[in-house]
């Protein structure tokens, strides 16, 4: 007899069927690891390629003021013309080296017209809870640097309150600028060396790091193949007590143990038997 036909059963069956689950899941989650980890991997090349790379027109880099190449992002622009104090904004919840504030965002009109948003820096939250001091924006023409980023998307229920706004939605910003402009991506301020001390500051340089994706996409699918090992030993071990179960009991029989013969009473015993009752 087939000492493993037990796996036909209905309930081996169903284990089979939980285990391939599992290890689907698993290399489902494995392979969505890999593919953050390619995302990651793209993003580092973008800031080899363009965060310290050649400068370039804005025009040229935005060639649709609603679109935006995200191979684009971190390229370094050239701005041309002069900033919009008075619509200028503060987004709140903006975190900076373990700390909470704003970054000051302000229109900048180019010499064709046409207004680019620029990310001066981040402020810290004073005391009373709004912005602390910082520079204002320079007045008249100036020539500035930025780098690229995309737009953000409005969050529900957060809304903006007079000079405050939740997120840096370019659309939003426009309509209150009411002239034409970019709306696809906006540039973070790339600041002079003797100004990087100074409120507001400058954005933090982007980290190149790949993170641990590719140790935990590892791990799901040892896990996968760890569930089909761990299937094998279950089977096996159930195929031992089943085979020892059925084996005939082939110990040796016992002898019974041999009768004690009486003793024999001799006349030293019957003498101190005779003493014991007086």
């Amino acid at each position: 007899m087939n000492e493993w036909t037990f796996l036909r059963s209905g309930r081996w069956a169903g284990y089979l069927a939980l285990v391939v689950v599992f290890a689907i899941a698993c290399s489902a989650l494995g392979v969505w690891q890999l593919n953050r980890r390619a995302e990651a991997l793209t993003e580092v090349a973008r800031i080899d390629a363009n965060y310290d790379g050649a400068t370039m027109p804005v025009a040229d880099a935005l060639p649709e003021l609603d679109g935006f190449d995200p191979d684009r992002r971190w390229q370094k622009v050239e701005l041309s013309g002069e900033y919009l104090p008075d619509d200028e904004v503060l987004v709140r919840n903006r975190p900076y080296q373990g700390s909470s504030g704003y970054e000051v965002v302000t229109p900048f009109r180019l010499d064709d017209g046409t207004v680019f948003f620029v990310d001066r820096g981040w402020v810290p939250q004073a005391e009373d809870g709004g912005p602390d001091g910082y520079a204002p924006a320079p007045t008249g023409h100036v020539e500035q640097v930025a780098r690229l980023k995309a737009g953000e998307p409005r969050i529900a229920g957060r809304t903006t309150v007079g000079d405050e706004v939740a997120t840096i939605d370019l659309d939003e910003l426009s309509e209150r600028v009411g002239e034409p402009g970019y709306t696809g991506a906006y540039g973070l301020l790339v600041h002079e060396t003797s100004a990087r001390d100074e409120a507001p500051l400058a954005a933090l340089r982007p980290e190149r790091d790949e993170g641990p994706h590719l140790s935990y996409a590892l791990q799901w699918f040892v896990f996968a193949l760890l569930a089909f090992i761990g299937l094998g030993w279950a089977a096996n071990q159930e195929r031992k007590g089943l085979a020892a179960a059925s084996a005939p009991d082939r110990s040796p029989e016992r002898e019974p143990k041999p009768k004690r013969e009486p003793r024999v009473r001799s006349d030293a015993d019957v003498e101190d038997e005779i003493l014991d009752r007086r």
